[in-house]
């Protein structure tokens, strides 16, 4: 039987590249989460509180704070934010490994890596900041425009232009 190379070959092989890039990737969160740090823009980011007996604004005492200073998405510390993204990853990586998941899968992907671009919009601007280094001015220029291709790749996955 000789073999044939299909449009669901060429998915299913698309799908298990897309699966070992994010699980290299999610692999990567835990152990180098230093390398995605930036890419967490600070609004997403709560900020405890330093130390036992930290003063806040006003003179204001830890014991007596309700929330913490920042704003109502930052909800979580860069490092939650971090390995949730990893572990976010990890189970996309599964879902496009099975076939009855992949669609779905593969439209999480699509919305995850869409949800990054903020991030790498906000690094990029805080390379090109007064404080930002030549070195972060080349990595986050270089790290935002892969952004698009993995959009496009994770789409092309949910069958979104076949209508599968």
């Amino acid at each position: 039987m000789p073999f044939s190379w299909s449009a669901r070959t060429t998915q299913t092989i698309s799908a298990a590249a897309m699966s070992a890039l994010l699980l290299v990737s999610a692999r990567k969160h835990f152990q180098q989460p230093k390398f995605f740090a930036p890419v967490v823009p600070d609004y997403l980011c709560r900020e405890d509180y330093a130390g036992e007996d930290a003063e806040l604004e006003d003179g204001q005492s830890k014991a007596n704070a309700t929330a913490p200073r920042n704003g109502a998405l930052a909800v979580m510390s860069r490092e939650e934010w971090i390995a949730v993204s990893g572990l976010l990853e990890a189970a996309a990586a599964v879902g496009l490994l099975i076939p009855v998941t992949r669609k779905a899968a593969a439209r999480g992907t699509t919305l995850m890596f869409t949800a990054f671009l903020a991030g790498h919009v906000d690094a990029l601007r805080r390379a090109y900041s007064p404080t930002g280094t030549a070195s972060a001015r080349r990595i986050h220029t270089l790290r935002l425009p892969l952004q698009v291709p993995l959009i496009l790749w994770a789409w092309s996955l949910a069958g979104a232009k076949r209508g599968v």
